[in-house]
C-alpha cells in the first residue's frame, strides 16, 4: 500500500485552512494498512472562528474530537462520518483537536459487515452506534496524549481490538476506486464494469455495499477533485480541454458540476485562489 499522499485534494481553500491549523497525516501500523489509508490529526487555537470547507473522498472517516474550548465542558467524543455528498463544512472555534482514521474507499465494511456502507452514506453519527468500543474514555485516550506519537499508537490500539475479518470484495471495491482516482480514462460506468468483467448491476452493489455511493457518484466527485486542484493551483487552466480530459461533454457540464458541489463556479474559485482569499467564494 501507498504511504500518505502529501496533497491537499478536496480541501476548498487549502492555505487558509493550513495557515490556521495543524494537520498532519500518519501511516497507521503495518496490519492495519489492508483497510486504513491514514489517520489525519489537526489541532487548532483560534482567535477568531473558522469554517473549513471539504470536497470529502469517497470514504468513511472514524473521528475522536476534542472542543477544549467548549463552554460546556462536554468530554472527548467519537463520531463516524459517512460518505458526504456535497460538500462539508465544520466551524472551527477557540481551541480543539481531531485524530481521524481514514479508511480507504471500499475499506470500512470488514469492521461494520452488519450493513452495508450505504447505510452511512451522507451521516454523521454517534461511533457508539457503529462501535460500541469508541466510548468516552477510549476517544479521551485518544486525543488528550500531547505528541502525534502516543495518539498514534492510541488509534493503532483502538482499531486492533476492533474485529476485522479479510473481505476478498472490500479489496476488490478498493481496487476499482483506486483505479478511477488514478485514471483519467474511466469516464463511463458501462465501459469500466465490461473492462473489469463485470456487469454494470453487478458494479452497483459492489460500490454501494462497499463504498457507499455508485460508481458513477466517484467518477464525478474525482473529476471535482481534479478540477478544484488545477484550479486552486494554476492561473492558466484552459477549462474547455480539462473538461474533454476529464470526460464532461462540455465545458458548461464541468461549470455546472464545480458550482454544485464547491459553491462557486472555477473561474472564480480561480480567481480568488490567486489573491489568497478563495475561502471568501466558498458557500458557507
Amino acid at each position: 500500500m501507498e504511504a500518505p499522499r502529501h496533497d491537499t485534494r478536496g480541501i476548498v481553500d487549502p492555505s487558509g485552512l493550513l495557515n490556521r491549523v495543524r494537520f498532519r497525516r500518519h501511516e497507521p501500523a503495518e496490519p492495519l494498512r489492508r483497510y486504513v489509508e491514514w489517520y489525519w490529526l489537526i489541532d487548532w487555537d483560534l482567535p477568531a472562528p473558522y469554517a473549513s470547507h471539504i470536497v470529502p473522498h469517497p470514504a468513511v472517516n472514524l473521528t475522536f474530537q476534542w472542543d477544549e474550548d467548549d463552554a460546556t465542558g462536554a468530554p472527548p467524543y467519537a463520531e463516524v462520518t459517512g460518505v458526504a455528498l456535497g460538500l462539508y463544512t465544520r466551524k472551527l472555534t477557540g481551541r480543539g483537536r481531531v485524530c481521524g482514521v481514514k479508511f480507504r474507499p471500499g475499506g470500512f465494511r470488514p469492521y461494520a459487515p452488519e450493513a452495508p456502507v450505504s447505510r452511512w452514506t451522507g451521516r454523521a453519527l454517534p461511533a457508539q452506534e457503529v462501535f460500541p468500543q469508541a466510548t468516552g474514555d477510549a476517544a479521551h485516550a485518544i486525543v488528550t496524549p500531547a505528541d502525534d506519537e502516543a495518539r498514534v499508537a492510541a488509534l493503532d490500539a483502538f482499531l486492533h481490538a476492533l474485529p476485522c475479518a479479510p473481505d476478498p470484495q472490500a479489496d476488490l471495491a478498493m481496487g476499482l476506486v483506486q483505479r478511477i482516482r488514478a485514471d483519467r480514462t474511466v469516464r463511463r460506468v458501462g465501459d469500466f464494469a465490461r473492462t473489469e468483467g463485470l456487469s454494470v448491476r453487478a458494479l452497483q452493489r459492489l460500490f454501494s455495499t462497499y463504498v457507499g455511493v455508485s460508481p458513477k457518484w466517484v467518477i464525478l466527485r474525482y473529476r471535482i477533485h481534479e478540477a478544484l486542484d488545477q484550479a486552486g493551483t494554476r492561473s492558466d487552466v484552459d477549462w474547455a480541454t480539462l473538461a474533454t480530459e476529464l470526460g464532461y461533454a462540455d465545458q458548461a457540464h464541468l461549470v455546472r458540476d464545480f458550482t454544485a458541489t464547491v459553491g462557486v463556479p472555477p473561474t472564480a474559485y480561480a480567481a480568488d485562489a490567486q489573491s489568497g482569499a478563495p475561502g471568501d467564494t466558498a458557500r458557507e
